[in-house]
């Protein structure tokens, strides 16, 4: 096939692990990141637990080398954290004249930053210009010394991924030659305070896929992935090739899948359409797995009516790191390469009975020598925003 997309660099910071090797100690271990808010400043401090990164905004510039006063959000440096991590992991370096795009995903933006100042507009407005999600996809390009091109998307909590699928489409189309895509969100007042007026905050540790699940526990990361072409990476280490991709808006709620799960079930389809595969060729399904009552339900009936009787072995990886909103893509994104790469199913945790109208149950325990080839990687956004990769073993 013209133009095959590969991924030759990871990089990923969560409440699990701040660097790929953290992150995937902790997924074989069972070890999770959810807890007690130490960082953020919030009324909810006491009564909510979220996956919190423990490394204060002045220890993430201490590890980017950047000057202690410089005032950039924390999605920002989170992000150029995860990203930095890609490049070296694939071998790019400032002197690199290869076309490369950098795409990031989020949703916060520099909410972090600006929500301090929000009754106090007139008299702060140094913060301003970071507010927007564009401005950190903009710094994190000037960090990396990246801009052939530059861009931003915000589709909800499919934002990492549709980050890496716009950067696949732009390789196969010979636009760009490399592209470092991926996604980033930190914890906010204002999200915290959103999701817990929408009643989907689960005041324990969610319990995805679960018949008791009482709702999701917010995180915050990044994850991004290095994406070459054939020539590129001829010569280079392949984690896997990103052989599918798809995009589905059903557009039937603000905040809810559709009852009969068109979306993501057409998003799942069309994926596996593009990659040339037949269903019984996935293996695994990292699936979005939120510990909604919504979502779970329809994600599930979404993979039965693709599926049948014969779901693949699947798990959420979000009682881990908890839901990293923009960044939630594109850090599964990493988890389902790091499956493949060690041919390994990480646990559901937190599963006790499955759901009582679907009868499917996660996988509870690690799977070793697990004979992956394909996985699916599935990401729902706010608004009906469906997308699912297809990562396969090269």
């Amino acid at each position: 096939m013209k133009n095959r997309v590969f991924v030759t660099g990871l990089g990923v910071i969560s409440a699990i692990g701040n660097n790929l090797a953290e992150n995937f100690s902790s997924l074989i271990n069972k070890k999770h990141g959810i807890g007690k808010l130490d960082i953020l400043d919030t009324v909810h401090r006491d009564e909510l637990v979220c996956g919190e990164i423990k490394l204060a905004n002045e220890e993430l510039l201490q590890l980017l080398d950047l000057p202690e006063d410089t005032p950039y959000p924390r999605t920002t440096l989170l992000a150029m954290h995860a990203a930095r991590e890609a490049c070296e992991d694939a071998g790019i370096f400032d002197n690199d004249t290869v076309k490369t795009g950098v795409i990031l995903g989020t949703t916060v933006g520099g909410m972090d930053k600006s929500e301090k100042f929000y009754r106090k507009l007139n008299e702060n407005t140094d913060f301003i210009q970071s507010h927007n999600c564009g401005y950190t996809t903009e710094k994190v390009a000037d960090y990396l010394n990246l801009h052939d091109f530059v861009t931003t998307l915000s589709t909800a909590c499919s934002s990492g991924a549709n980050a890496i699928m716009l950067g696949a489409r732009l390789i196969k189309h010979g636009l760009l030659e490399r592209v470092v895509a991926g996604g980033t969100d930190s914890l906010s007042k204002f999200t915290i305070n959103g999701f817990n007026t929408l009643f989907l905050l689960d005041p324990n540790p969610c319990s995805p896929f679960d018949k008791d699940r009482k709702g999701l526990n917010l995180g915050e990361g990044a994850g991004f992935l290095v994406l070459e072409n054939e020539r590129l990476s001829n010569n280079k280490r392949r984690y896997c090739r990103l052989s599918g991709y798809a995009n589905n808006n059903d557009a039937y709620h603000q905040t809810a899948t559709s009852s009969d799960a068109k979306g993501p079930y057409l998003s799942m389809k069309n994926a596996l359409e593009i990659s040339g595969l037949a269903v019984e060729d996935i293996h695994y399904i990292n699936v979005h797995g939120t510990g909604t009552e919504n979502n779970d339900l329809t994600e599930g009936i979404a993979m039965t009516r693709l599926f049948g009787e014969k779901v693949p072995p699947f798990s959420s990886t979000k009682a881990y790191t908890g839901h990293t909103l923009g960044a939630a893509g594109a850090m599964e994104a990493v988890f389902s390469i790091l499956a493949i790469k060690n041919n390994v199913i990480f646990p559901n945790l937190n599963f006790n009975q499955p759901i009582q109208d679907l009868s499917l149950s996660p996988a509870t325990v690690i799977i070793d020598n697990a004979g992956i080839e394909n996985i699916m990687s599935n990401s729902f956004g706010f608004g009906g925003n469906e997308t699912t990769l297809i990562f396969s073993k090269e």
